[in-house]
């Protein structure tokens, strides 16, 4: 099977998706300063960012509680794991452009969004 590799262009920004097979995927996420991703959920996704550049505000809760959100500012080399169920949100909210690499299950459309700035 060849990867093909993709563009897709973000509201808030764009990613690259550089590898994709039947298991797994890899993601090169670009979201510009001052934008941040939907609050949202996976019931069956799981993935692990490592930030590459810039600084991520992460906000995150357990099992589908949006109202009660942990913050935390990740940097150049930190890593987080992305269970399912678990309601996350990257935020490029710390004065810079964030530049972060995701590998994860192959769940392309597996995403429940609890609120979104872009009204998606």
């Amino acid at each position: 099977m060849q990867n093909i590799k993709r563009i897709i262009e973000k509201p808030w920004g764009y990613e690259i998706l550089w590898a994709e097979t039947k298991d797994y995927l890899g993601k090169i996420l670009y979201i510009n300063e001052g934008h941040r991703l939907s609050l949202q959920y996976h019931e069956e996704k799981e993935e692990t960012i490592m930030v590459l550049s810039g600084k991520l505000e992460l906000m995150t809760s357990k099992s589908g509680v949006k109202n009660v959100l942990n913050t935390l500012i990740l940097e150049e080399g930190d890593t987080y794991h992305v269970t399912p169920y678990t309601v996350h949100r990257f935020c490029a909210t710390q004065g810079t452009d964030v530049k972060l690499v995701e590998v994860s299950t192959n769940f392309l459309d597996d995403v429940v969004r609890m609120e979104d700035d872009f009204n998606r």
